[in-house]
């Protein structure tokens, strides 16, 4: 049975993009879009845009390195939800980019439901991005991630109430976000930041340091610069 699972995902397609959109379509066969439909709007997401390609691979990467329960680019493709919301994500992206929001916002609730992963399809995600468990993350509309990010379940990007305009974070290279923690308003976590588990953040974090607490204050400086890469959550005073 496994062996036909992986014939049918991965070794039947000629080409990455191929099998990244027959299972994603699988994975979110379950609304009024059916598989087919939902395969034909990934397909050409990736057709006309190649960076989105680029960017899942990067992610995929990211997790084999970073997460000590992989040790394969395979068990993230198939396997791992943060990997799948992230690639749906990046359609949805395409889809608000190129003025098609309602589709947009339709593929980021079949995430949601799918998933329990909330991006909004107008956030700015880099690559190589790690959604560690990935259960219960939100990410909001104005959201900026930069490249090599790494979070873990039950993350906030948010707003801080019903403002408008840009209202959410900024989270910039390298930034390590550990377990449970709420990041809100329009507030900038700097390059090699780490942000503790469960903390609350409400006022810009320097680059190189590390915030923990409610509300967070600086606590002390992570062991590296990128603290995202080496995934190590404990406080270097």
């Amino acid at each position: 049975m496994l062996g036909s699972f992986l014939y049918a995902t991965v070794l039947n397609h000629e080409h990455f993009e191929d099998a990244v959109s027959y299972h994603l379509a699988g994975k979110l066969d379950f609304g009024a879009l059916r598989g087919m439909q939902l395969r034909d709007i990934i397909d050409s997401a990736l057709k006309h845009d190649p960076q989105i390609s680029d960017a899942i691979k990067t992610d995929i990467v990211a997790v084999r390195d970073r997460d000590a329960a992989v040790d394969c680019c395979l068990v993230p493709l198939l396997y791992m939800k943060g990997i799948h919301a992230l690639a749906t994500y990046r359609v949805s992206n395409w889809l608000w980019r190129e003025g098609r929001h309602l589709l947009a916002v339709h593929l980021q609730n079949l995430m949601s439901e799918g998933f329990a992963v909330d991006i909004h399809p107008a956030a700015t995600i880099g690559k190589g991005i790690l959604m560690d468990h990935a259960t219960s993350i939100v990410i909001g509309e104005t959201a900026v991630v930069d490249d090599n990010v790494s979070m873990l379940h039950e993350v906030t990007l948010g707003g801080t109430g019903k403002e408008t305009g840009d209202r959410h974070p900024k989270v910039r290279r390298g930034v390590l976000l550990g377990a449970g923690a709420k990041v809100l308003g329009n507030v900038e976590i700097g390059e090699g930041a780490k942000i503790g588990a469960g903390s609350v953040v409400l006022t810009d974090v320097p680059p190189h340091c590390t915030f923990a607490g409610v509300p967070a204050v600086l606590v002390g400086k992570p062991e590296s610069a990128e603290p995202s890469l080496g995934m190590n959550h404990g406080i270097n005073i």
